[in-house]
């Protein structure tokens, strides 16, 4: 037997597993991964879980809705009319000379009789044919209007009195009204009345269903203040008189409703 023949051979040399085919590595992203998705599918129901509870609390929650009215009377400090002049004349031109001397003579009266010039503004100004029944031009008419403001009610009357003497015949006063210049009280003690007949009709309600009213849910609120309005027909002149018109004021209505949701007592 040669050498060659009888020396030992050596072992054959073995290289060392990749990551990608070591079973240990594998085991590991295996792990991994598992690891992961359960983490995900734990957070789904915890999140579904806490849904439900807060559907099942909001839905659970039973109210009742009311609307409570509340009125108060007061006294209107403030009086508003329309007061106009009208004339005719031959001529348009004619007709607006005449109109606009009788609308400054009124204008001076009027602030001489306690208006202000800033609560006086004009609201209307018309020029127009008359025309007989043949179609044919008879003259011309001119109306000037004013809206007026007067906070000193019993100084009204005298001032439309004045201005019917200062303009005559063609004077036309086409309605009245009355309002409250400052409704901040009066709206409160509405408001509170409506809310304690809004409490009081829930919770005659709720005893009819065998439980009680709770917390108030949400409230809405909405105001209704009725003028007081005196009207006369549009474009009926008003004689001069000898003595102050008589004006009464007498009182306005303020009422407020308020829709009010109230948590039932479980």
């Amino acid at each position: 037997m040669s050498d060659r023949d009888s020396s030992p051979q050596a072992p054959a040399e073995t290289s060392a597993p990749t990551g990608s085919h070591d079973p240990t590595a594998r085991r590991r992203r295996a792990s991994l991964k598992w690891s992961i998705l359960v983490v995900v599918l734990v957070a789904l129901v915890v999140v579904n879980v806490v849904a439900l509870a807060l559907n099942h609390s909001s839905s659970s929650t039973a109210t009742i809705s009311v609307t409570g009215s509340g009125t108060v009377q007061g006294t209107p400090d403030t009086v508003s009319f329309q007061v106009g002049v009208q004339n005719v004349a031959p001529s348009a031109v004619g007709a607006l000379e005449a109109n606009n001397a009788r609308v400054r003579a009124m204008e001076a009266t009027l602030q001489a009789h306690g208006v202000a010039k800033k609560d006086m503004q004009t609201s209307g100004l018309d020029i127009y044919q008359n025309t007989n029944n043949q179609g044919v031009v008879t003259g011309f008419t001119v109306a000037n209007y004013l809206d007026v403001t007067m906070h000193q009610i019993k100084k009204a009357g005298g001032a439309i009195d004045a201005a019917a003497h200062a303009v005559g015949n063609g004077i036309q006063l086409n309605g009245i009204t009355f309002s409250i210049s400052n409704e901040s009280k009066l709206l409160a003690s509405a408001r509170a009345k409506a809310m304690r007949n809004a409490h009081t009709e829930a919770a005659q309600v709720a005893r009819g269903g065998a439980t009680g009213i709770g917390s108030i849910v949400k409230i809405t609120d909405q105001e209704n203040s009725t003028p007081t309005n005196v009207f006369y027909p549009q474009g009926v002149a008003f004689k001069a008189t000898s003595s102050s018109v008589p004006i009464e004021a007498g009182s306005q209505s303020i009422t407020v409703q308020v829709s009010v949701v109230y948590a039932l007592n479980s």
